[in-house]
């Protein structure tokens, strides 16, 4: 390795770490804020932050054509807003930890519905590893208890993630079929923009019955993590990765989420880890990395 690829590396490693943080973060927001009020703040603010980055760096590219701004609406709708409603709902119902090992099977997830919208291929390699991966994810879901499966018997934050990470896999394809007429960061900028403006009517009436006193700041300071670190700054690091690294290295980086996130979940929110579930995570995490190195 280079230089200059020992340097994206170790802020592919920081990055790795943001995103773990995201899942602490919206734990620790979750029980004073809404999902909705969450949602808004985190767009509202990485749109702050980003849009005057974007500007700067497209030059007199910036403004989205109005035959484009369909598709930032449908990225905004579906990633944005679809996502982080789910990822909110979820963490009130379940451990920051166990959502993270759910949402680690997002690229597989995305493989899945690229093979039957975009016609792309899938070797049979890979699709026993998504298959070992959804295994991982069911024992997950039901904490290993066969009668839970028969039953449908399922934690409700746990489904919502995996619904979370769905539209997430659904979001991924839509950037896929049009990221021919955006730049990753104009892209990116216009479905943090049309998220906020989307979720602003519904999230004020919350916003003005906010009792600022009682709630504290804390779950403020969560969504400024969220929409700085994992959002704004995870986002240029990946893309400086996938520039330097490649997707396939850069994907490696990401797959170190969720035993990030239980770390940390243990440590700064105490949860206890159940061991079976510990390997079921591992599960998900080898079937995830060993179908990003299959070509």
């Amino acid at each position: 390795m280079n230089k200059n690829e020992i340097r994206v590396s170790l802020l592919m490693t920081m990055g790795t770490f943001f995103w773990a943080g995201a899942f602490i973060a919206g734990k620790m927001g979750i029980h004073l804020l809404s999902p909705l009020i969450l949602t808004f703040l985190r767009m509202f603010l990485a749109t702050v932050i980003i849009f005057p980055f974007m500007v700067m760096r497209e030059g007199d590219n910036w403004k989205i054509k109005r035959e484009d701004i369909k598709y930032a609406v449908a990225t905004g709708v579906v990633g944005m807003i679809g996502y982080h409603i789910f990822f909110f709902y979820a963490l009130k119902y379940t451990d920051a930890s166990k959502a993270a090992m759910i949402n680690a099977i997002n690229p597989l997830l995305t493989a899945m519905l690229a093979a039957v919208f975009l016609k792309e291929k899938l070797s049979p390699r890979k699709t026993f590893f998504i298959l070992t991966a959804l295994v991982g994810v069911i024992l997950t879901l039901s904490n290993w208890n066969v009668g839970n499966i028969i039953n449908f018997n399922f934690n409700i934050g746990d489904l919502l993630m995996f619904t979370g990470a769905a539209m997430w896999a659904i979001y991924s394809i839509i950037v896929k079929k049009v990221m021919h007429r955006f730049t990753p960061l104009k892209l990116t900028t216009y479905t943090f923009v049309t998220a906020a403006a989307f979720t602003f009517p519904f999230a004020l009436p919350e916003l003005i019955n906010l009792d600022l006193q009682a709630i504290g700041w804390m779950p403020f300071l969560a969504v400024l993590y969220m929409a700085v670190f994992p959002s704004v700054l995870g986002y240029t690091i990946q893309q400086m990765a996938i520039k330097e690294l490649g997707a396939a290295r850069t994907a490696l980086f990401i797959n170190l989420v969720p035993v990030l996130s239980a770390i940390m979940a243990v440590v700064f929110l105490g949860e206890q880890l159940f061991r079976l579930n510990i390997v079921s995570g591992i599960i998900i995490i080898i079937s995830v990395i060993m179908f990003t190195r299959q070509k």
